[in-house]
């Protein structure tokens, strides 16, 4: 399973909590109401980054040994490693549910709502099946 570490540079904000980027990774910032929040916003950032970066078919930037630190950094920032498993984030993201609308004749959504149908699971199999992609319980059968 491939893991990524980046360094993020954690900014002491004036109201409180902290502001992140990553000097190797342009555009990938988050922040925190306090260090560890911020921490963890810090790693679903960079997880969510990396995943549309592959989603584009880019590579991942190059991750220096010592990243250079922006001259508008503000004072008393702390650096920290973050570390993601860009598989497990992209087998979660792939695999969320997601709503999507689907048009149908009046009389048979009312006919399947008396019959207590699940629309997902019968959209979803139905898909599948049309798509003629096998899963897991299909295979095992």
């Amino acid at each position: 399973m491939r893991k990524v570490t980046y360094i993020a540079v954690f900014e002491p904000i004036p109201v409180g909590g902290y502001s992140v980027y990553f000097p190797d990774v342009p555009g990938c910032i988050s922040c925190g109401d306090n260090l560890t929040y911020a921490h963890a916003m810090a790693s679903e950032a960079l997880g969510l980054h990396l995943y549309a970066l592959e989603k584009k078919g880019e590579p991942f930037p190059p991750a220096a040994e010592t990243p250079s630190i922006e001259r508008e950094t503000a004072e008393g920032f702390l650096v920290s490693p973050v570390t993601v498993y860009p598989d497990i984030v992209k087998n979660d993201l792939d695999n969320r549910a997601v709503k999507t609308n689907v048009t149908l004749p009046a009389w048979l959504k009312e006919l399947a709502e008396e019959r207590g149908v699940n629309y997902s699971k019968l959209f979803q199999a139905a898909l599948m099946d049309y798509l003629n992609i096998q899963t897991t319980d299909q295979l095992n059968a």
